[in-house]
């Protein structure tokens, strides 16, 4: 099953992801900066989506509160529940 998550208080748009068993596949944002969100997408492909969740929640981006990171640690949070 293919998620997307709308996210708050960032350049990125989109997120969307799978999940299969526990695993995070095909992550992609929509805009943003593009570089650092491929580079996430290919750290975090295949990996424990919990683990990712935890490692990424409450990663700051220039003082906003949250970051592109942070952002799909709360899609994942919202995948998983």
């Amino acid at each position: 099953m293919r998620y997307t998550y709308t996210p708050r208080g960032v350049c990125s748009k989109g997120i969307s992801f799978e999940i299969h068993d526990g695993k995070l596949h095909d992550v992609q944002f929509v805009c943003g900066c593009e570089g650092n969100l491929k580079a996430i997408s290919k750290l975090v492909e295949g990996q424990d989506a919990r683990t990712i969740m935890h490692l990424l929640q409450g990663n700051d981006c220039r003082g906003r509160g949250t970051s592109c990171a942070d952002q799909l640690a709360h899609a994942i949070k919202d995948a998983l529940h």
